[in-house]
C-alpha cells in the first residue's frame, strides 16, 4: 500500500514528512496544498474543508470519508478586521454593516459568522460581500455555487477586500490570514476586538472547544480496501502532533516568547489545545453543524453514523486528556 497524503505545511504534521513518525505505505506527498480529494485521484488522503465535507455527505456524495483528525484549528474573533478609526468594538456594532469576507461557504466563516450570530446578528442582518482579501489573490466563485439571499454577492469587478474597507467601501471583512503590512505599527486596519484573546478565551469557557476548519478526508475506495487505516492514520497524526508539541519546548525560533505562549495556552487549554479522535470533538462537529443549518448552508445535521463512519480516537499510547465538562 503505497498511500499519498496532502496537507499545508502545519507544524503538527511536519515529523510525518520528515519521517520522524511513520506508518506502513504512507508517505505525506505534499506539505503545500490542500488536493480536492473529489476529483484529483492522485491522492488517497488530505486535507479537507470541513464545510464542504459536511455538505457533500448530506448530499449523498460519499465518495471521501471524513476522520476526526482535524488539521486546521483557530479561534475565530480575531478574524474580523475594521479600520482603526472605524466605531465599532463588538459584533452588534455591525448591525445593518456592509461585511466583505473571502468565502461564504468556508468553513472558517461559518465559524466567524457564528461569533456575529451569537450577540444577534444573523445572515439577514448586514450586507454581504464576497471576493478575494487582495488583489493578489486569485480570483474564483467565493460563493461557490451555494443559494444565497439578496444581500450576499461578489465584490464589484472582483475588488480586493481590503482595498474596499480601506476606502469605507466596507465596514468590516472577515479573512483567516492577515493582509500584508497588518502587524505594523501604524496600519491603518485592527481586530474588531480590542482584545480578541479575551474574548476569544470566553467563548472556549462556554463553548468548550478551539473550532475546527479543516479535517483529515480519506478516498473512500481505500478505506473499503484497508478499513484498519482509519486508525492507523489517527494514531500517525497523533503522534506527529506529539512530537512537534514536545519540540515547541525546546526549538522557540518561531518567536522569543515561544515558552511563555506554551505556559499560557496550557493554562487555559491543558496539555492538548486540539485533540484528535471522535470523542473530544463529538460537541464541536454538532455546533458545527448547528450553525451551518442555522446559516441555511445545511437543510438538517447529518446523523454521526453517516457524517462519520469511523469514529476512531487515538490509541492508549496517544491517550488525549479531555475536561470531563465537555464529555456528554
Amino acid at each position: 500500500m503505497d498511500l499519498h497524503l496532502g496537507t499545508r505545511h502545519w507544524d503538527h504534521v511536519v515529523p510525518i514528512a520528515l519521517g520522524d513518525v511513520s506508518a506502513p505505505g504512507v508517505r505525506l506527498s505534499r506539505l503545500d496544498t490542500t488536493p480536492d480529494l473529489w476529483s484529483e485521484p492522485g491522492y488517497a488522503a488530505a486535507e479537507t474543508s470541513f464545510s464542504r465535507y459536511v455538505r457533500a455527505r448530506a448530499d449523498g456524495d460519499n465518495r471521501v470519508v471524513g476522520l476526526p483528525v482535524f488539521l486546521m484549528r483557530g479561534f475565530r474573533h480575531r478574524c474580523i478586521l475594521v479600520r482603526r478609526d472605524s466605531a465599532a468594538e463588538r459584533p452588534e456594532d455591525l448591525v445593518g454593516a456592509r461585511i466583505g469576507l473571502t468565502g461564504w461557504p468556508d468553513s472558517g466563516n461559518t465559524w466567524t459568522r457564528a461569533v456575529l450570530r451569537e450577540a444577534g446578528v444573523g445572515v439577514d442582518d448586514a450586507q454581504w460581500r464576497v471576493g478575494p482579501l487582495t488583489a493578489a489573490h486569485p480570483a474564483f466563485d467565493r460563493i461557490g455555487g451555494v443559494r444565497v439571499g439578496p444581500n450576499v454577492r461578489p465584490t464589484d469587478g472582483g475588488a480586493a477586500l481590503v482595498d474596499l474597507l480601506e476606502t469605507g467601501e466596507l465596514d468590516a471583512v472577515m479573512t483567516p490570514f492577515m493582509p500584508p503590512g497588518f502587524h505594523r505599527t501604524g496600519s491603518p486596519l485592527r481586530t474588531l476586538f480590542r482584545a480578541p484573546r479575551s474574548a476569544e478565551q470566553r467563548w472556549f469557557d462556554t463553548h468548550g472547544f478551539v473550532p475546527g476548519i479543516h479535517l483529515l478526508g480519506v478516498r473512500a475506495d481505500v478505506l473499503a480496501r484497508e478499513p484498519g487505516l482509519a486508525q492507523e492514520l489517527v494514531d500517525l497524526f497523533e503522534a506527529a502532533k506529539r512530537v512537534s508539541a514536545a519540540r515547541r519546548t525546546k526549538l522557540v525560533d518561531v518567536s522569543p516568547w515561544l515558552n511563555e505562549e506554551v505556559a499560557a495556552t496550557t493554562r487555559v487549554f491543558g496539555s492538548d489545545w486540539m485533540p484528535y479522535g471522535w470523542s473530544p470533538n463529538r460537541r464541536m462537529i454538532a455546533a458545527f453543524q448547528e450553525e451551518l443549518v442555522a446559516q441555511r448552508l445545511l437543510a438538517a445535521p447529518v446523523p454521526d453514523t453517516d457524517l462519520f463512519p469511523f469514529r476512531p480516537d487515538p490509541a492508549p499510547q496517544y491517550d488525549v486528556v479531555e475536561d470531563a465538562a465537555w464529555t456528554a
